[in-house]
C-alpha cells in the first residue's frame, strides 16, 4: 500500500482554496491520488478531502501540519490531517445479537477494515469461540447492577489495551457522559431505525405499530445525546402490513451488517468530516 497523507479540510467558501492547497502538495513533492470537495451553499462553507503520495514529499510527518498552518490561517481553515498507513487499535462492543460482529470480524479478517483490532467486549460469554476463532482477545464484563461498575471495567480493558477507536456492534447498553467525552467522535455506534425515527428501545416494534412502509438502520457517532450523533450512514428496504416485528427485524439485520460495514470503513479510510452534527462523508 501506498503510504499517503490525507487532508480533511473546511472553511468558509472563497476563491483560490483548491488552487492553493493543490500547489501546496505540487510543490513540496506530493502526487495528488484522490481529491473530493463540496460546498454548503446554505451556510457558505468549502469542504475537502485530498489524499497524496508521502514517497517524495519533503516534509515529514511531524513537519507537515506545521507547513501547512499558513494556508489554513489565510483561508480561515480547520484542518485534520491523517495517514493511511495509520492502523488505530479498535475494539468492538457486542451484546448477544452476534450479526454485526460476524460481518466486521470477517471483513477485518479479510483486509477490508485498515485497523488492529485489539479486544472485543461484551456484557454476554456468547462471543468467546467467536472471538477465540479470529485470535482476538475476548472480555466478559457482565452488568451485575446499575451502579457503573461494569462500565468502568470496559474502560478499565479498553485503557489497558490502548485502544482509539471503538465500534457498538449492536451493544445494548447506553454509555455514560464521562465514557462518550473519554472517546469524543471516536465512537460509532449502530441503531437498528432509520434515525431519527424511532429512537431508543424496540424500534422494529415501534415501526410495527405505526404501519411504516420502509424501515431502516442508521450508523452514527456516538454523543451524550442517545441516538442523537452524527450520522455516517444509512440504509432503507421497503417493507408492508404482512411483515410481522420478526420479519422487520429480520430484514432490519440485513441492512444493519452493510450500514455498520460501511460506516466504519469510511471512517478508518479518513472519509468522513465532521461539520457540527452532521458529516460529509467523501466516497
Amino acid at each position: 500500500m501506498t503510504d499517503t497523507a490525507v487532508l480533511l479540510l473546511s472553511c468558509p467558501d472563497q476563491t483560490g482554496v483548491v488552487a492553493t492547497v493543490a500547489d501546496f502538495v505540487w510543490r513540496n513533492g506530493g502526487n495528488i491520488i484522490d481529491a473530493e470537495q463540496h460546498t454548503d451553499h446554505t451556510d457558505g462553507v468549502f469542504f475537502q478531502r485530498i489524499e497524496f503520495t508521502l514517497a517524495e514529499f519533503v516534509f515529514a510527518r511531524d513537519r507537515l501540519a506545521a507547513a501547512f498552518a499558513p494556508i489554513a490561517e489565510r483561508f480561515d481553515m480547520h484542518v485534520d490531517v491523517r495517514y493511511s498507513a495509520d492502523r488505530p487499535r479498535l475494539a468492538i462492543l457486542a451484546s448477544r445479537a452476534p450479526h454485526c460482529l460476524v460481518d466486521l470480524l470477517a471483513r477485518w479478517s479479510a483486509g477490508e477494515l485498515p485497523a488492529d483490532l485489539a479486544v472485543i467486549v461484551s456484557n454476554h460469554p456468547d462471543h468467546a469461540d467467536l472471538a477465540g476463532f479470529y485470535g482476538i482477545p475476548f472480555a466478559h464484563l457482565p452488568v451485575e447492577s446499575n451502579d457503573g461498575a461494569q462500565e468502568l471495567r470496559v474502560r478499565a480493558v479498553l485503557e489497558s489495551e490502548r485502544v482509539e477507536r471503538l465500534v457498538l456492534a449492536r451493544y445494548m447498553r447506553i454509555l455514560s457522559p464521562e465514557f462518550v467525552d473519554a472517546y469524543p467522535g471516536r465512537i460509532i455506534n449502530i441503531h437498528h431505525s432509520f434515525l431519527p425515527a424511532f429512537v431508543g428501545a424496540e424500534p422494529y416494534r415501534q415501526a410495527s405499530e405505526r404501519g411504516v412502509k420502509v424501515i431502516g438502520a442508521t450508523a452514527h457517532y456516538v454523543t451524550a445525546d442517545l441516538d442523537e450523533g452524527p450520522i455516517i450512514e444509512q440504509d432503507v428496504t421497503r417493507v408492508s402490513h404482512r411483515h410481522s416485528v420478526e420479519d422487520l427485524a429480520r430484514a432490519g439485520r440485513d441492512l444493519e451488517v452493510a450500514v455498520l460495514a460501511r460506516a466504519v470503513r469510511a471512517d478508518l479510510e479518513h472519509r468522513v468530516l465532521v461539520w457540527g452534527n452532521r458529516t460529509i462523508v467523501f466516497h
